[in-house]
């Protein structure tokens, strides 16, 4: 039996891919009335504020980046934001072709899966959407429990929805939000996915000094595990 039981995941970068703002967003800030780089710039500066959930719900949120931004539109211009965002951030997000097969082929192996994402209103409504959400058994998200990566209490509560202690889950991640050392300060082993893609993703807080394993595919967690699996049978058996 491995000593893994579960695998979790970041979601954007990592079962995803390359993640940049597209076109789509300029129709946002046209409806807020609002310069395009202004917006960009207030959102960029306000990740973490609105990635805890802590401005309120969508409209809520989006109207306090408003008001950071300088402009102050209709509730209806508010509103009509909020789906175009929603359509925006969906928009700009493109699973990688072995996310299914390997969240799959992990389940066959009898571990469990999910997904821990830092991330604001618009994951939580559409990730029900994808094609890997029938694959995860747990699914964390910043803006629901209040608090971001590298906090501890990401991590301890998808162990606890899991029933399983931190050593018993290996976490994958592109780094961001120092994730790969939250995970390991949370009792975790952590990987790092550094897939070509990636030199252009859009990344806060950065674990540039991560010196731990490195993955250069997604697939490459299949061999890892299998690993682990074969180096706790011997262990058993010799026992």
């Amino acid at each position: 039996m491995p000593s893994y039981q579960a695998v979790l995941f970041d979601f954007f970068g990592t079962l995803t891919r390359s993640v940049q703002r597209g076109v789509a967003h300029v129709g946002t800030a046209e409806l807020l009335g609002c310069p395009t780089e202004i917006l960009t710039e207030v959102l960029n500066r306000t990740y973490y504020e609105r990635a805890t959930g802590r401005l309120g719900d969508a409209e809520a949120t989006l109207r306090w980046v408003c008001a950071q931004a300088g402009v102050h539109p209709s509730d209806h211009a508010v509103r009509a934001a909020v789906a175009s965002r929603h359509r925006a951030v969906r928009a700009d997000t493109w699973l990688r072709a072995d996310a299914v097969p390997v969240l799959a082929a992990l389940r066959q192996r009898g571990l469990r899966t999910g997904v821990i994402s830092d991330c604001t209103h618009e994951l939580p409504a559409f990730l029900p959407q994808l094609a890997v959400a029938p694959l995860l058994d747990v699914r964390v998200f910043s803006v629901q429990v209040g608090r971001c990566k590298p906090d501890p209490t990401l991590y301890l509560t998808a162990c606890r929805r899991l029933g399983l202690a931190p050593g018993d889950c290996l976490y994958v991640g592109d780094g961001g939000s120092q994730e790969l050392t939250g995970a390991e300060r949370a009792g975790m082993t952590a990987v790092r996915l550094a897939a070509p893609d990636l030199a252009t993703h859009m990344v806060f807080n950065a674990d540039r000094d991560w010196r731990g394993p490195t993955l250069g595919t997604l697939g490459e967690v299949l061999a890892l595990v299998d690993a682990d699996a074969a180096v706790a049978g011997v262990g058993g058996r010799a026992g």
